[in-house]
């Protein structure tokens, strides 16, 4: 049996998005197939809404509705201190511990050549022209592979002008038990120790 036109339509675009192979689409297909008209219509609307006012930051390159982000905006943060982040959820990530009170940057990415992401692909050139009265510039790329070559390539270019580049310390998660840590995460937690 051959599903109708509409619906592989739908199981296809479903299927692009990030994390959703073809069995994650046909199920979230027939889930909202099955779904009353209102809701759909209200997800279809609220994804075009987003799209239509949803924007990067001419600054920082986070999401926002509004001509500059919320951060960028608020003179009370720590305007000598820039935090450089993958994705605008890490953003918020970091936002949601309370303990950080300067700016960010996101990348959009990291440097992944054999997928072709240079450079150019990433908001490099912007973070370098934001370093004027900055002090520190704290690296909080991922731990992957892609992540920690980012990082690397961004302390070479900051250490060339002079700016304080600092990464993100690894460690344990709170609650875990030592027996549980992989090797790596537990050797860099080890050495990249701190005085108490």
């Amino acid at each position: 049996m051959k599903y109708p036109a509409p619906l592989i339509q739908l199981i296809r675009e479903l299927g692009r998005l990030p994390g959703i192979g073809p069995k994650s689409a046909q199920r979230l297909a027939f889930y909202l197939f099955n779904q009353p008209e209102a809701e759909v219509r209200a997800l279809a609307a609220a994804l075009v809404a987003a799209k239509e006012a949803l924007h990067q930051c001419p600054v920082c390159f986070n999401i926002t509705d509004q001509a500059r982000c919320g951060v960028c905006s608020d003179l009370r943060r720590n305007q000598r201190l820039i935090c450089v982040v993958s994705e605008p959820a890490d953003l918020l990530a970091i936002e949601r511990s309370g303990e950080y009170d300067g700016l960010y940057h996101v990348l959009h990415g990291n440097l992944s050549p054999m997928n072709g992401i240079g450079p150019d692909q990433l908001t490099t050139t912007a973070l370098l022209g934001r370093l004027l009265g900055v002090e520190e510039v704290i690296l909080a790329t991922g731990t992957t592979v892609e992540g920690e070559a980012t990082a690397m390539y961004l302390a070479r270019l900051l250490g060339e002008r002079g700016v304080v580049a600092s990464r993100i310390a690894y460690g344990l998660p709170v609650g875990g038990d030592l027996e549980y840590a992989d090797e790596v995460t537990l050797g860099r937690a080890i050495s990249h120790r701190r005085r108490l």
